[in-house]
């Protein structure tokens, strides 16, 4: 028999534990997925430590850092945005793993994590009554928050690759189409589209771009890139990642104060 106490903990009230959709919110999601993408080739192929190893180091410590980030009871800029980078690579190396380990093909991996997210975004609703990230104040809710992130990682990887196979586009070239569907998200939510679609519909397009700015940067200049490398790419953002978080742990210009209560349903 299930007590009192046991419920009120499993669904403890807590502060929001996302923060408030920023500027800054935008810059280091965009960031995150491209260190999402250098970060996992340089380990995996420059380093050549291997796509299984890979995988497997970055998944522990994701776990280890999501262990911290469930203990909490608010947002806590650093270790929330450790956890974004994390799991930025993870999802990454899940459709590695599929493309070049298993040989699915992007076109197939891309409507699996499609119809998952689906599935995902399905189940959070009926359970919680709402999708949005200003109510993230229980378990639950957060659980399936972090399921939607890891899936939309997934899903642009997948849809961003298979639309450069598609399209033969070279690094510049495949900057563009992301950053324009995205601007087209943005008018349709200034002329009325709901802000929880809206939302998350930016948040998958920001992988795909994000990854393009990757390869636009470490790509040879042979290849239509800038030569960075995926190292310095990796660093160059990694240390900009660092800079506006601790701004943002500084300022807390990001932070939402108000205590959300679970039984409210947002739309």
């Amino acid at each position: 028999m299930t007590t009192t106490p046991q419920i009120a903990t499993a669904r403890r009230q807590m502060l929001n534990k996302v923060p408030e959709v920023t500027v800054f919110f935008w810059i280091i999601k965009i960031l995150c997925t491209t260190v999402g993408e250098s970060f996992a080739d340089y380990i995996n192929e420059t380093l050549g430590f291997g796509l299984t190893n890979t995988t497997l180091v970055f998944s522990a410590a994701l776990l280890v850092v999501m262990v911290f980030q469930f203990r909490l009871d608010r947002y806590v800029p650093g270790v929330y945005w450790t956890a974004v980078v994390l799991i930025s690579v993870v999802g990454t190396l899940l459709t590695d793993n599929l493309t070049d380990a298993q040989g699915v093909p992007l076109a197939v991996s891309s409507t699996v994590f499609a119809v998952l997210l689906a599935a995902v975004f399905g189940i959070w609703y009926a359970r919680e009554r709402t999708l949005s990230i200003h109510s993230i104040v229980t378990t639950p809710r957060e659980s399936f928050y972090w399921l939607t992130v890891l899936v939309t990682f997934a899903l642009g990887t997948a849809v961003g690759d298979w639309t450069l196979e598609l399209t033969g586009w070279g690094p510049g070239q495949s900057v563009l189409l992301p950053l324009g569907l995205i601007v087209a998200v943005l008018a349709a939510w200034k002329i009325g589209m709901g802000p929880v679609l809206s939302f998350w519909l930016a948040y998958i397009l920001t992988r795909p771009l994000g990854a393009n700015i990757g390869d636009l940067l470490s790509a040879d200049k042979s290849e239509g890139g800038l030569a960075l490398g995926t190292l310095w790419t990796s660093v160059l953002f990694l240390g900009t990642i660092l800079v506006t978080v601790v701004y943002l742990s500084v300022t807390r210009a990001d932070v939402t104060e108000k205590k959300a209560h679970a039984d409210v349903a947002e739309a």
